[in-house]
């Protein structure tokens, strides 16, 4: 009720927009691109407790160091070791199994600042948990902020992240400099199991 409230009052005093899809009734991966500033963070947060959404996101073990690690999972958060990312997918698939239904929001683009192309563990996951992969972004250009499509991966990583790099096409992120195409390292067009 009170995260509701919030969300709520941060959309009726901010300058963005939420204009979005409806949200998924099943658990997710969400994308949340472009992520170019630490308040994508924010304006995730408020867009999920205003749809209802109860989310999970992946972040640095460095951040859940402590005081903040109560903090940042309170909010959702899952660490990550970056040395040992399986432990995420392990991590996820067993929520799922026990029955928890979340949005786990992912920011493939891994750093606000620029990159070359995205990381691939939110396909990994989608496709090893049979999450459908739900499209968020948030869009400086018109202002707005919301959910695209929620879209089910073929296995086809190139025809795949085409019909992703189509969504993404005209959205630019808080520092439109710092965006980095939705392009995976190895998008050959080999199913991926």
């Amino acid at each position: 009720m009170i995260r509701r409230t919030l969300a709520r009052s941060y959309w009726a005093l901010s300058r963005w927009r939420l204009v979005t899809a409806p949200a998924p009734q099943r658990p997710s991966v969400l994308i949340g691109a472009p992520h170019t500033s630490n308040w994508d963070f924010v304006i995730m947060l408020a867009m999920a407790w205003r749809l209802g959404i109860p989310v999970r996101w992946l972040g640095k073990k460095s951040l859940f160091r402590g005081w903040r690690g109560p903090l940042m999972r309170g909010l959702g958060g899952i660490p990550v070791d970056r040395d040992d990312p399986r432990g995420v997918v392990d991590d996820v698939v067993a929520r799922i199994r026990a029955g928890e239904v979340f949005g786990l929001v992912v920011t493939p683009e891994g750093t606000r600042g620029p990159g070359a192309s995205w990381k691939s563990g939110f396909y990994r996951i989608a496709r090893e948990t049979g999450m459908p992969v739900t499209l968020g972004y948030v869009d400086r250009t018109t202002m707005t902020a919301g959910l695209g499509d929620t879209i089910e991966l073929t296995g086809d990583v190139g025809a795949d992240m085409d019909r992703i790099r189509a969504f993404y096409a005209d959205k630019a992120g808080l520092r439109p400099q710092n965006r980095a195409e939705p392009r995976l390292r190895d998008e050959s067009s080999r199913p991926v199991a």
